[in-house]
């Protein structure tokens, strides 16, 4: 079994004078990203690795749930890859993972995360808002056969405010 759990970069800002990949998040982002993470810490899923965009609105929600998890930096990477909006290039990093992975978390960005989460789980979602957080468990040993799977856990903001 492999399990996926993809999480959006909280509520960005476009107010700054800054291009896109380096937009900062709202106080509102971080808020919402702090109690999505510390509920998801609660909860037993466990990841291996985490990795994220390396745009700044990503990695610093994933810090964030780093911090929360408690997860060590030398099991955090940041990839340029993972900066996709229409799904190819996540698609790619997920399969191209270690099978010794068997929990992966990835921060990235919309249209890319609902897109996947509705190609590949078995519950549509409108759309995964930002600091949104879905699971889904794969039948398979390895992340070069990722085909349809379960849609386990799904947490958004609004579902704790």
């Amino acid at each position: 079994m492999k399990k996926l759990i993809l999480v959006r970069h909280a509520k960005s800002s476009w107010k700054e004078n800054v291009i896109d990949h380096e937009r900062p998040l709202l106080d509102r982002g971080i808020n919402d990203a702090k109690l999505v993470s510390n509920t998801f810490k609660n909860l037993n899923y466990k990841p291996d690795v985490i990795i994220s965009s390396d745009a700044f609105r990503a990695k610093y929600t994933a810090r964030i749930f780093k911090e929360a998890l408690n997860f060590p930096e030398n099991k955090f990477q940041l990839l340029h890859d993972l900066y996709d909006f229409s799904g190819e290039l996540l698609l790619n990093v997920i399969k191209s993972c270690s099978d010794e992975i068997n929990t992966l978390m990835l921060f990235g960005h919309n249209h890319a995360l609902t897109s996947f989460v509705n190609t590949y789980g078995d519950k549509h979602i409108d759309n995964v808002p930002t600091s949104g957080l879905v699971v889904i468990n794969f039948n398979t040993n390895h992340w070069q056969d990722l085909s349809k799977g379960i849609t386990d856990y799904v947490l958004f903001p609004r579902d704790l405010k």
